[in-house]
């Protein structure tokens, strides 16, 4: 988990260099920045869940759990639930 932190922290970083060495600026300020990778999150989520209603199947808790709260928190799902 640390790894994939500190990789994306590196690459981040890289692209700060990028833009310095080429003197542009970002392109967007850190909180639109934010707010677009948050819609990115949003858009993600809403594909499974849509399919899941189209199938007229359950969204319940459980499925809650087992589908998001690990990919979010970058946990694995708790001992009930089986991962995918």
């Amino acid at each position: 988990m640390l790894k994939t932190y500190s990789v994306s922290l590196a690459v981040g970083v890289l692209a700060g260099v990028i833009y310095a060495v080429l003197d542009v600026n970002s392109p967007a300020p850190p909180v639109i920045a934010l707010l677009g990778l948050f819609g990115m999150q949003i858009g993600e989520h809403l594909i499974p869940l849509a399919k899941r209603l189209i199938k007229r199947q359950p969204v319940n808790l459980r499925w809650f759990r087992h589908e998001y709260i690990h990919k979010i928190g970058d946990t694995p799902p708790p001992s009930g639930d089986k991962p995918s």
